[in-house]
Formats: C-alpha cells, structure tokens, sequence
C-alpha cells in the first residue's frame, strides 16, 4: 500500500536502484508547449522509461498514467479523483513553477512528492516586460506599418510620430513581488536609468541599495511603470481594481507577466477607456486560453501576449534541465524542489 503522510515511501531501495533492469515509468502529460519538438527529451528519458504525450484530454489521463511512478505536466490537471486512481504514482514534477494545478492536499495524503521548476524563466520573463513596456510608450509596430503603407514616403516632412512616446530615464518602475523576476527586472530598469521601488513578502532590503522597499499605497501612487510578479493567492487576487487604479497616475503603465487573476480585467477595461491609468500590457490574464469576445480584445491601450514570456528556447532548455534534476535527485532519496509534505 502507498505510504499516507510522513510515512510516504521512496519509490525505489538502493538494492533496486543499483539493479539495472529496474526502470521507473515516467510518463508526460503535456509536453507540447515546453518542447515543440525543437529541444531534446533525453536528460529526462534517462532517468527511466519515458513516454511522452503532447496533450491529454481528460478521459485520457487515468489511462496513460496508470502504470506511472513519475508523471510530468505542465498545467494538465491532477485533482484528488485521479491521484487515488493512480496507485503506483510517487512522484509528480511540474513543466513550471506554479503548481496551483495540482491538489496539493491529496498528493500529502496519498504520499506523492512534488517538485517544482524554479528560476528558468527569469531572464526570458524580465525580456518580455521591457518588450511590452516599449511597445507601449514608442510604438514600434505602429512606425513600421504606417512606413510599410507609405506614410514616411507621403510625408511633407522628414520624421513624424503617431503617437507620444516616453523616455524611461528618471521615471520610477514599480516591482510587486520582488522574487526573482522582480530582481531582474530591477536591474534592467536602473540600466534604463529608471528610479526603483518594490514590494516584497520579506522585509529584508534588497541586496542592491538602489531598491527602494514601499508600502503598497505608495507603489500604486508614485510608479511610473507597475509590473506585477507575485504569485497569485487569496489575498490579492484583484489587487489591481478599481481603487488602486485610481491611486496611480494618469500617465502610469500597468505590465502583468505574472498571473491574470492579479488584474480585475473588468476595472481595468474601465481605467483604460477613460485614461485613468496611460495603458497596459499584458502577457496574462484571468482565462487561458481567452474567450473569444473577452471585455480586453480590441481596447487600444491595452496589448496582449499569449502567455509566452518565458517559452524562449533557451528558458525551456533550463526547465527540462530542473525537472531532469528533480527527479534525478527524487531517486537518489535527496529530493528537491519540493513543494508539499
């Protein structure tokens, strides 16, 4: 019987780990977005007897796991009803950081060890705010078009621009969630010559004496630029509404590249409309994929990306390393990037 609680056993013995024809079943779920079939598999595949899926529907799941002791997944959804029906499962290693897809509380009870992917996607994530960010305030894709349709060669003059841009040296980037995309974030910003300031669960200050450590009040108030890196919980889920939206300037920008459900997109669309906040751009948001009439499509001060920060090819180069050490260390009986028990 599987081992409940503390008492969760590791899924093989050092006898049967040095006996080499005792191969744990790993078994993927969804492997598609993480490796399209531009990366290779094999630090994980040797690590046992790989299977991979690109995607699973529901009725699939039990079926394909069953006979598993490690299942990968990235946001397939592993709820209790399924984790009871997989007996020989002992451990689960998440394609990403966040594992708000997994229950949690009945992997504990079932003994299931689960280990996340930390840290790959920074750099790829913090990229991706800058990208948004420029857009925003200099409207590159917009210059191009207008030049593609001849309105530089129409032009009585030697430059115009469509739009107003904003120079981002001396304006203040204010970071919620100073992890460490936050961190990088940082940094990029005080090369843009931009003033700091941040929030954080810790109080302990930043290594980097140019962060400025606020309360939430004033990071609403006095950021020119807000970008969002908390996790999402109970507690501030909305955290942008209506009443922080109009505690900011009207010349403030919003960047989510953290989770959709940090914006109430409802208030949002409003503070957009009726220039309460200067626009927004978002790599997230509370439903994925998107209704196809969702209240933000179509707002003109609001830019949208599909969830793709983090998948350059070298930050998901970087996640099948860590899953491939997760589970490397898991057989080991050293375990690591745990997230449960």
């Amino acid at each position: 019987m599987r081992g409940q609680g503390n008492n969760r056993c590791y899924p093989i013995t050092l006898e049967e780990l040095n006996n080499k024809y005792i191969m744990q079943k790993i078994v993927i779920l969804d492997g598609h977005v993480a490796n399209p079939d531009d990366l290779s598999w094999e630090a994980i595949a040797n690590q046992g007897d790989l299977t991979i899926h690109k995607r699973t529907v529901d009725n699939l799941v039990i079926e394909r796991a069953k006979d598993a002791s490690i299942i990968i997944v990235n946001k397939r959804s592993l709820d209790k009803k399924i984790l009871a029906q997989l007996p020989q499962l002992k451990l689960i290693c998440t394609l990403a950081t966040g594992y708000n897809n997994i229950d949690i509380d009945a992997a504990n009870h079932f003994g299931i060890t689960v280990c996340n992917a930390v840290g790959y996607s920074s750099p790829s994530v913090a990229q991706h705010v800058f990208a948004l960010l420029l857009e925003l305030i200099n409207r590159v894709g917009l210059h191009n078009e207008t030049v593609q349709q001849n309105g530089w060669a129409n032009s009585i003059d030697w430059c115009y621009w469509k739009s107003p841009m904003m120079e981002l040296s001396g304006k203040t980037m204010g970071i919620y969630g100073y992890g460490k995309i936050g961190q990088q974030v940082a940094e990029i910003a005080l090369a843009f010559g931009m003033k700091v300031i941040a929030v954080r669960r810790s109080k302990k200050a930043p290594a980097n004496k140019n962060i400025q450590l606020v309360d939430l009040t004033n990071l609403w108030k006095e950021s020119d630029v807000i970008s969002l890196h908390a996790p999402l919980t109970t507690d501030n889920e909305g955290i942008i509404n209506q009443t922080t939206l109009g505690l900011m300037k009207k010349s403030a920008y919003i960047i989510n590249t953290g989770r959709g459900g940090l914006i109430n997109e409802s208030d949002l669309k409003v503070a957009l409309e009726k220039d309460i906040i200067a626009g927004a751009g978002l790599d997230v948001l509370s439903q994925e994929p998107p209704p196809k009439d969702h209240l933000l499509l179509g707002v003109s001060n609001c830019l949208i990306t599909p969830h793709h920060a983090w998948t350059t090819k070298e930050s998901r180069s970087r996640l099948i390393a860590i899953v491939a050490e997760n589970i490397k260390a898991f057989l080991a009986g050293r375990p690591q990037n745990v997230v449960n028990l």
